[in-house]
């Protein structure tokens, strides 16, 4: 029988933790001038902390390919800079991926939106 879990758990802090730093570090330590105004969204970490799964999204929608080479080329600096703000005994590979979800949201929004225009309305 498992013991009730008190508030969150680890995973959950350090993923937490990471996509908080690696925002600040994207605003602030990334000196590419490719990379456009990234969001960091979400952050997933495998189980043993060896890989992290980095989803983000730009301002711009023309400057995303510019701004995954970016990213691709400052993975290394950003992990050391991780490393030297999170006391983990490993810190993860960051891999990048970009988060369309918000533009499937909004693709569907607007489907729906068609289709409730174009309902004829019964009375």
């Amino acid at each position: 029988m498992r013991k009730p879990q008190r508030g969150y758990a680890r995973q959950d802090r350090v993923k937490e933790q990471i996509m908080r730093e690696l925002a600040e570090l994207t605003r602030t330590g990334l000196k590419d001038p490719r990379a456009g105004f990234i969001t960091i969204n979400e952050v997933e970490v495998t189980r043993d902390y060896s890989h992290a799964t980095v989803y983000y999204t730009v301002l711009d929608d023309k400057t995303r390919d510019v701004t995954a080479e970016a990213l691709e080329h400052a993975r290394g600096h950003l992990r050391s800079e991780l490393a030297k703000r999170i006391k983990l005994f490993k810190i993860p590979e960051l891999h990048f991926k970009y988060d369309d979800s918000l533009e499937r949201g909004m693709s569907i929004s607007s489907l729906i939106e068609q289709v409730v225009a174009e309902k004829p309305v019964e009375d």
